[in-house]
């Protein structure tokens, strides 16, 4: 297996990368922090197959900071990397701010410099990557990102500060970033320069509170979001990573009757909501038909008796199922359906219906099966 050397381990986009690096079987993670001597750095630098170059710091207290933190440590990598005459390819994280005319501008593209330098007499390689703002899981509010800080005050209920809604935020997701960086290690880059990461999410700051508050609002209603794909998909992830451990369960109303007992699961405004309900032994439940709702049902536990009838020409059709044998039973509309725990335990169903039900507009109308 490769090793690769890893600058500023212990950081937000360092544990995400030694993580995936031992998830893959393919790499040995090697990784440096601040604590490590320049015995040690000239020893991981020596064996190391390539090197990911993250260690830095953005949010000093002093403007000096930014030149030992962003070029002293990369000119100590260089050093042990020509000291041990290792020319492995070099993946560095840079910034996107790297062509500002600030302290930490001029920092970023120092440390380029140095490392490009290094590339054109060693014959190294060199990826420089000028990262927007990353964001993920294991991001430090108040420090990584906006994104970071606003997932972590909304899992606490603690207010957001905005300055201004309608300015510009460039995003990219450390997964994204990871996936990069692997590619490469995988399949070395010929020559040194700068490297894209995709996909990069564009957005302003008033967006990006909102969607990250309404994560917060909607899971209270057991609602969720289409958070499957895309920014919304990184940034759901990223506000769960954030929520302490007491939020990791939460009750859901329970209706109970001598039937059993039913609970919505998940609600969605496009694709309708999940629910889950049993049934005592003998006991039926439904009795109705629908115009238009459509529905799921799986049983997980028990024995169930569905029948339907069609509302028209009485047409009578039955599906058995257990919960040891996985089916989906469908309802169609224009069929009324029933459901009956023909089993000597308790049924336990979990229900899709397409639509979220509306008490105003059920279409659920009583009809004997």
């Amino acid at each position: 297996m490769k090793k690769i050397a890893i600058t500023g381990a212990d950081g937000f986009i360092g544990r995400n990368v030694c993580v995936r690096l031992k998830e893959t079987g393919l790499y040995v993670p090697l990784p440096t922090t601040r604590e490590t001597t320049s015995e040690e750095l000239n020893a991981i630098v020596a064996s190391a197959d390539a090197v990911i170059h993250l260690a830095g710091v953005n949010r000093p207290k002093d403007d000096v900071e930014f030149t030992t933190g962003n070029v002293g440590t990369t000119e100590a990598l260089i050093t042990a990397l020509s000291q041990a005459g290792n020319t492995a390819p070099i993946l560095f994280a840079s910034s996107s701010r790297a062509p500002e005319d600030t302290a930490y501008g001029r920092s970023k593209i120092a440390a380029e410099r140095v490392l490009l330098d290094h590339a054109q007499k060693t014959g190294s390689i060199v990826s420089i990557f000028r990262l927007p703002n990353v964001f993920g899981k294991w991001s430090r509010p108040n420090y990584n990102s906006a994104v970071a800080t606003f997932c972590h005050n909304t899992a606490l209920g603690l207010p957001i500060q905005i300055n201004d809604p309608n300015a510009p935020v460039t995003l990219v997701y450390v997964d994204d970033v990871i996936e990069k960086f692997l590619a490469i290690l995988a399949k070395p880059e010929r020559e040194s320069g700068m490297r894209d990461v995709s996909p990069i999410y564009p957005t302003t700051v008033g967006a990006l509170a909102a969607t990250i508050q309404g994560f917060r609002a909607k899971r209270d209603q057991n609602l969720v979001d289409t958070v499957g794909t895309g920014l919304e998909r990184a940034l759901y992830a990223t506000y769960v990573s954030a929520l302490p451990t007491a939020a990791f369960q939460y009750p859901l109303v329970k209706h109970e009757d001598q039937r059993g007992w039913f609970s919505e699961f998940v609600k969605t405004d496009a694709a309708g909501q999940v629910s889950v309900f049993t049934a005592h032994p003998g006991i039926t439940r439904g009795g109705h038909y629908h115009h238009t709702k459509t529905e799921k049902f799986l049983v997980v536990q028990g024995e169930a008796l569905f029948k339907f009838r069609h509302i028209i020409s009485d047409a009578v059709h039955e599906i058995r199922t257990t919960g040891t044998t996985p089916i989906v039973v469908e309802t169609v509309p224009g069929w009324s359906h029933d459901v009956t725990n023909v089993g000597n335990s308790l049924l336990v169903c979990v229900l899709w219906a397409n639509e979220l039900f509306n008490p105003q507009k059920p279409d659920t109308i009583t009809h004997k099966v």
